[in-house]
Protein backbone atom coordinates (compact mmCIF):
# COMPACT_ATOMS: atom_id res chain seq x y z
CA UNK A 1 0.00 0.00 0.00
CA UNK A 2 1.14 3.58 -0.51
CA UNK A 3 2.40 5.07 2.67
CA UNK A 4 1.47 8.70 3.53
CA UNK A 5 4.02 11.10 4.48
CA UNK A 6 3.34 10.73 7.96
CA UNK A 7 3.43 6.96 7.66
CA UNK A 8 6.90 6.97 5.76
CA UNK A 9 8.08 9.36 8.57
CA UNK A 10 7.60 7.29 11.25
CA UNK A 11 8.51 4.15 9.37
CA UNK A 12 12.32 6.28 8.78
CA UNK A 13 11.97 6.91 12.22
CA UNK A 14 12.71 3.64 12.96
CA UNK A 15 14.74 2.36 10.31
CA UNK A 16 17.57 5.33 11.37
CA UNK A 17 17.09 4.49 15.11
CA UNK A 18 15.58 7.59 16.22
CA UNK A 19 12.14 5.88 17.36
CA UNK A 20 12.94 2.87 19.67
CA UNK A 21 10.13 0.99 22.01
CA UNK A 22 10.68 -0.69 25.59
CA UNK A 23 11.28 1.29 28.94
CA UNK A 24 12.76 4.41 29.18
CA UNK A 25 13.37 6.70 32.06
CA UNK A 26 12.10 10.30 30.60
CA UNK A 27 14.15 13.76 31.92
CA UNK A 28 10.88 14.28 33.50
CA UNK A 29 11.08 10.89 35.83
CA UNK A 30 8.53 9.55 33.74
CA UNK A 31 8.50 5.85 32.48
CA UNK A 32 7.82 5.71 28.99
CA UNK A 33 7.75 2.88 26.43
CA UNK A 34 9.16 4.76 23.28
CA UNK A 35 11.65 7.28 22.90
CA UNK A 36 12.63 9.56 20.11
CA UNK A 37 16.70 10.10 20.23
CA UNK A 38 17.14 13.01 17.71
CA UNK A 39 20.55 12.72 17.99
CA UNK A 40 20.78 10.01 15.52
CA UNK A 41 20.69 11.99 12.76
CA UNK A 42 23.88 12.44 11.69
CA UNK A 43 24.07 12.00 7.96
CA UNK A 44 23.26 14.22 5.06
CA UNK A 45 21.01 11.75 3.56
CA UNK A 46 19.00 11.42 6.61
CA UNK A 47 18.76 15.73 6.82
CA UNK A 48 17.80 15.74 3.40
CA UNK A 49 14.67 13.49 3.72
CA UNK A 50 13.82 15.36 7.07
CA UNK A 51 13.62 18.32 5.16
CA UNK A 52 11.38 16.87 3.01
CA UNK A 53 9.13 15.56 5.55
CA UNK A 54 8.65 19.35 7.10
CA UNK A 55 8.15 20.70 3.76
CA UNK A 56 5.35 18.34 3.33
CA UNK A 57 4.06 19.17 6.75
CA UNK A 58 4.07 22.30 6.08
CA UNK A 59 2.42 22.18 2.26
CA UNK A 60 -0.02 19.68 3.87
CA UNK A 61 -1.16 22.34 6.28
CA UNK A 62 -1.48 24.90 3.82
CA UNK A 63 1.05 27.59 5.18
CA UNK A 64 2.51 29.84 3.45
CA UNK A 65 5.63 32.32 4.36
CA UNK A 66 8.44 34.51 3.36
CA UNK A 67 11.39 32.77 5.64
CA UNK A 68 12.15 30.27 7.72
CA UNK A 69 13.82 30.43 10.88
CA UNK A 70 16.01 28.08 12.41
CA UNK A 71 16.77 28.95 16.48
CA UNK A 72 20.36 27.75 17.37
CA UNK A 73 21.58 25.07 17.16
CA UNK A 74 19.50 22.33 16.24
CA UNK A 75 16.76 24.18 13.94
CA UNK A 76 19.67 25.78 11.92
CA UNK A 77 20.16 22.46 9.75
CA UNK A 78 16.51 21.75 9.93
CA UNK A 79 15.60 25.12 8.39
CA UNK A 80 18.68 24.80 5.76
CA UNK A 81 17.12 20.98 4.75
CA UNK A 82 13.65 22.29 4.29
CA UNK A 83 14.60 25.52 2.34
CA UNK A 84 16.10 23.41 -0.27
CA UNK A 85 13.11 20.56 0.42
CA UNK A 86 10.59 23.46 -0.65
CA UNK A 87 12.70 24.64 -3.82
CA UNK A 88 13.60 20.99 -5.15
CA UNK A 89 10.02 19.19 -4.21
CA UNK A 90 7.61 22.25 -4.51
CA UNK A 91 9.39 25.11 -6.52
CA UNK A 92 8.87 27.75 -3.89
CA UNK A 93 11.76 29.81 -2.86
CA UNK A 94 12.02 31.17 0.43
CA UNK A 95 14.53 32.47 2.27
CA UNK A 96 16.09 31.37 5.65
CA UNK A 97 17.80 32.44 8.82
CA UNK A 98 19.15 31.30 12.40
CA UNK A 99 19.73 33.32 15.74
CA UNK A 100 23.14 33.79 16.71
CA UNK A 101 23.85 33.35 20.66
CA UNK A 102 25.57 36.45 20.76
CA UNK A 103 25.26 39.89 18.86
CA UNK A 104 27.68 40.51 16.60
CA UNK A 105 29.09 43.75 17.01
CA UNK A 106 31.51 44.32 13.87
CA UNK A 107 31.33 42.91 10.57
CA UNK A 108 27.64 43.52 9.20
CA UNK A 109 26.74 43.13 12.56
CA UNK A 110 23.13 42.07 13.59
CA UNK A 111 21.89 38.89 15.58
CA UNK A 112 20.40 36.63 12.65
CA UNK A 113 22.38 35.38 10.21
CA UNK A 114 20.80 34.92 6.83
CA UNK A 115 18.04 36.86 5.82
CA UNK A 116 17.64 40.12 7.55
CA UNK A 117 14.00 40.27 8.93
CA UNK A 118 11.56 43.17 8.36
CA UNK A 119 8.14 44.42 9.20
CA UNK A 120 5.01 42.23 8.49
CA UNK A 121 7.13 38.91 7.03
CA UNK A 122 5.86 36.11 7.15
CA UNK A 123 8.27 33.43 9.42
CA UNK A 124 8.33 29.74 9.97
CA UNK A 125 10.22 28.68 13.21
CA UNK A 126 11.56 25.21 12.41
CA UNK A 127 12.54 23.11 15.41
CA UNK A 128 13.10 19.08 16.29
CA UNK A 129 10.90 18.88 19.12
CA UNK A 130 8.54 20.50 21.85
CA UNK A 131 8.98 19.37 25.74
CA UNK A 132 8.65 22.30 27.56
CA UNK A 133 8.45 25.07 24.89
CA UNK A 134 11.93 26.55 25.66
CA UNK A 135 13.29 27.14 22.06
CA UNK A 136 10.18 29.06 21.38
CA UNK A 137 10.65 31.02 24.40
CA UNK A 138 13.84 32.32 23.21
CA UNK A 139 13.39 33.05 20.21
CA UNK A 140 10.46 35.07 20.10
CA UNK A 141 12.08 38.00 21.79
CA UNK A 142 14.98 37.83 19.52
CA UNK A 143 12.68 37.82 16.35
CA UNK A 144 10.56 41.38 18.56
CA UNK A 145 14.35 42.86 18.44
CA UNK A 146 14.80 42.09 14.86
CA UNK A 147 11.57 42.82 13.61
CA UNK A 148 7.60 43.00 13.70
CA UNK A 149 7.37 39.58 12.02
CA UNK A 150 4.10 37.40 11.01
CA UNK A 151 4.83 33.55 12.77
CA UNK A 152 2.49 31.44 10.47
CA UNK A 153 3.53 28.86 12.78
CA UNK A 154 6.16 26.21 13.88
CA UNK A 155 6.83 23.03 12.71
CA UNK A 156 8.57 20.17 14.98
CA UNK A 157 8.72 16.91 14.12
CA UNK A 158 7.18 15.22 16.92
CA UNK A 159 4.21 16.05 19.17
CA UNK A 160 4.15 13.69 22.16
CA UNK A 161 0.72 14.63 22.30
CA UNK A 162 1.79 14.64 26.33
CA UNK A 163 0.42 17.03 29.21
CA UNK A 164 3.28 18.97 30.93
CA UNK A 165 4.42 18.30 34.70
CA UNK A 166 2.72 20.97 36.34
CA UNK A 167 -0.52 20.85 33.68
CA UNK A 168 -3.31 19.31 31.97
CA UNK A 169 -2.11 20.92 28.42
CA UNK A 170 0.46 19.79 25.93
CA UNK A 171 3.58 22.38 24.94
CA UNK A 172 1.66 22.42 21.95
CA UNK A 173 -1.20 23.59 23.84
CA UNK A 174 0.67 25.91 25.74
CA UNK A 175 1.89 27.77 22.72
CA UNK A 176 -0.90 28.25 21.70
CA UNK A 177 -2.52 29.87 24.88
CA UNK A 178 0.67 31.78 26.04
CA UNK A 179 2.49 32.76 22.83
CA UNK A 180 -0.22 32.91 20.36
CA UNK A 181 2.05 30.29 17.71
CA UNK A 182 0.17 27.64 16.30
CA UNK A 183 2.79 24.70 16.10
CA UNK A 184 2.33 22.07 13.54
CA UNK A 185 4.13 17.88 14.00
CA UNK A 186 5.23 16.19 10.96
CA UNK A 187 3.65 13.30 13.37
CA UNK A 188 1.97 13.00 16.88
CA UNK A 189 2.34 9.91 19.35
CA UNK A 190 -1.55 9.06 18.25
CA UNK A 191 0.24 8.19 14.55
CA UNK A 192 2.98 6.33 16.14
CA UNK A 193 0.38 4.16 17.51
CA UNK A 194 -2.28 4.21 14.38
CA UNK A 195 1.29 3.53 12.06
CA UNK A 196 2.12 0.17 14.86
CA UNK A 197 -1.96 -0.86 14.70
CA UNK A 198 -1.47 -0.69 10.72
CA UNK A 199 0.91 -2.92 10.60
CA UNK A 200 3.37 0.26 8.91
CA UNK A 201 6.10 -0.85 11.76
CA UNK A 202 6.75 -3.47 14.02
CA UNK A 203 5.69 -3.55 17.68
CA UNK A 204 2.42 -4.62 18.40
CA UNK A 205 3.39 -5.65 21.64
CA UNK A 206 4.35 -2.67 22.91
CA UNK A 207 0.64 -1.48 21.95
CA UNK A 208 -0.49 -2.26 25.59
CA UNK A 209 1.77 0.24 26.93
CA UNK A 210 1.13 2.79 24.70
CA UNK A 211 -1.96 3.02 25.45
CA UNK A 212 -1.42 2.64 29.02
CA UNK A 213 0.88 5.66 28.87
CA UNK A 214 -1.01 7.60 26.97
CA UNK A 215 -4.11 7.48 29.24
CA UNK A 216 -1.72 8.29 32.16
CA UNK A 217 -0.28 10.99 30.18
CA UNK A 218 -2.14 11.84 27.32
CA UNK A 219 -2.83 16.06 27.49
CA UNK A 220 -6.20 17.31 27.23
CA UNK A 221 -7.00 19.02 24.26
Amino acid sequence: MALTYKQEFIRFMVDNGVLRFGEFTLKSGRKAPYFINTGNYKTGKQLAKLGEYYAACIENNGLEAETLVGPAYKGIPLSVATAIALASGYNKELNYCFDRKEIKDHGEGGLFVGKQLQDGEKVIIIEDVMTSGKALREILPKLAAAATVDIVGMIISVDRNEKALDSEKSAVRQAKEEYGVDVYSVVTMNDIIEAIEQGVIEGKEHLPAMYEYRAQYGAKE
